[in-house]
């Protein structure tokens, strides 16, 4: 389920657009201020965001500008009323993918959410409210909490390797007498749903009797 960020200071329109984008199958962050946005998103990976020009506290230029540094691979889409051309051409310049002048219709904005989501990568996320796994593919993965705890520690190694008792340990088990063949069980069984429900591997390569490390990005949401 992508994930979006929503910046928009006019309540009524705010609640409009966060309702049937929501509807609509995805998880939306919405803020009326930049430095609400900026707080509540902390941490977090933005597939698409949709920011209004003019919000109380920043031109919304200034908030594309940022998120184009800080997250290159999301999906910006501005939604204002300044129609301009010259307008229109400074928010593309600054890095917005889409520039939509209000009124748009909610179908409409939709598309363009949709279509940026089609065109962007898309990687492994591990979501903490759902407690589950997405893949690039968008199929969903319920999970246990020792099977998300797994993951986060795999998600926040970076590409470092976590040995087999750093696992343990981090998924609450006593290492002096644990028995590994329930690491090997756990992992197999994750292994195994994942290519049943997700139709993808798992992104963890095991280093023989070493520890197990991330085959790729699992980004934390």
């Amino acid at each position: 389920m992508a994930l979006l960020g929503l910046l928009e200071d006019e309540i009524d329109l705010r609640e409009e657009l966060e309702a049937y984008l929501s509807a609509a199958g995805y998880r939306v962050l919405a803020a009326d201020s930049s430095a609400e946005f900026f707080a509540a998103g902390a941490g977090l990976r933005f597939d698409v965001i949709i920011v209004d020009r003019g919000l109380p506290d920043a031109d919304g230029l200034d908030v594309v500008e940022r998120v184009r540094r800080e997250s290159p691979g999301t999906g910006i889409i501005m939604l204002t009323a300044r129609g301009a051309s010259t307008d229109r051409i400074s928010g593309l310049q600054r890095g917005a993918d889409h520039y939509l002048v209000k009124p748009v219709s909610l179908p409409e904005l939709a598309a363009h959410v949709g279509a940026l989501l089609r065109r962007l990568p898309r990687g492994w996320r591990l979501v903490a409210s759902e407690c589950c796994l997405y893949a690039p593919n968008d199929a969903r993965l319920a999970l246990s909490a020792r099977e998300f705890n797994l993951l986060g520690l795999m998600a926040r190694s970076e590409g470092r390797m976590a040995s087999r008792r750093e696992v343990a340990e981090a998924l609450g088990w006593k290492w002096p007498s644990f028995d590994q063949r329930r690491l090997d069980t756990l992992i197999s069984r994750l292994r195994r749903r994942c290519r049943e429900e997700c139709g993808q591997e798992l992104p963890i390569r095991t280093e023989h009797a070493r520890g197990y490390l991330a085959t790729g990005t699992i980004d934390l949401a």
